[in-house]
């Protein structure tokens, strides 16, 4: 499918019972608004949030300074994942901007329409990446990409050391938010 220069092709959701999702979304205009542990913050109790509202296992997770991965595997009987996106997004949205506000630093979430119209963003506009898993082998890679996305970027030197991913705690739950495996595949090989 050809895009035209300067449109970005729409994101579809593929709603299927019985599948993980690796969900990816950033801050606007790719900016570090989650380098400071307030922010990191508000998007773990985001994330807590969606888990009490909407029904999914999470199996792994990693804030970046400017981006999220989360895998997730959705209740079978509502695999929608939007509902809890919105969730997470507009919670740390509002705290976010809310906060900027207090300390008049909002010009650096000011997205201006054509028309004129200034709307402040902490996330960046669309649904950010999502793709369906369903073979052990690809969650499995995910995982792993996951946790060593702080490393490759050189924020720590083992996966384990970041203190705002799953690694550290993978395994036996993690320390900021549940993890929940029920229905994690088996790692072969």
């Amino acid at each position: 499918m050809q895009v035209e220069p300067g449109h970005r092709r729409q994101l579809r959701r593929i709603d299927r019972p019985n599948e993980a999702r690796f969900l990816t979304f950033s801050c606007f205009r790719c900016q570090p608004f989650l380098s400071r542990n307030r922010a990191r913050k508000w998007l773990v109790d985001a994330i807590a949030l969606a888990q009490a509202r909407h029904e999914f296992d999470l199996w792994a997770w990693v804030i970046m300074p400017e981006h999220v991965h989360l895998l997730v595997y959705p209740d079978s009987d509502e695999p929608t994942v939007g509902p809890m996106l919105s969730t997470i997004k507009q919670s740390v949205a509002k705290k976010a901007v809310a906060w900027a506000r207090k300390e008049d630093r909002l010009e650096c979430m000011e997205d201006v329409s054509p028309q004129g119209n200034v709307v402040h963003r902490f996330w960046q506009r669309g649904g950010g990446f999502d793709r369906n898993l369903w073979t052990p082998r690809r969650v499995w890679d995910v995982i792993d990409y996951i946790h060593q996305n702080p490393v490759e970027r050189g924020l720590c030197e083992r996966a384990e050391n970041w203190e705002w991913s799953s690694a550290r705690g993978f395994g036996e739950g993690g320390e900021k938010l549940v993890l929940e495996h029920r229905y994690l595949p088996v790692r072969r090989g």
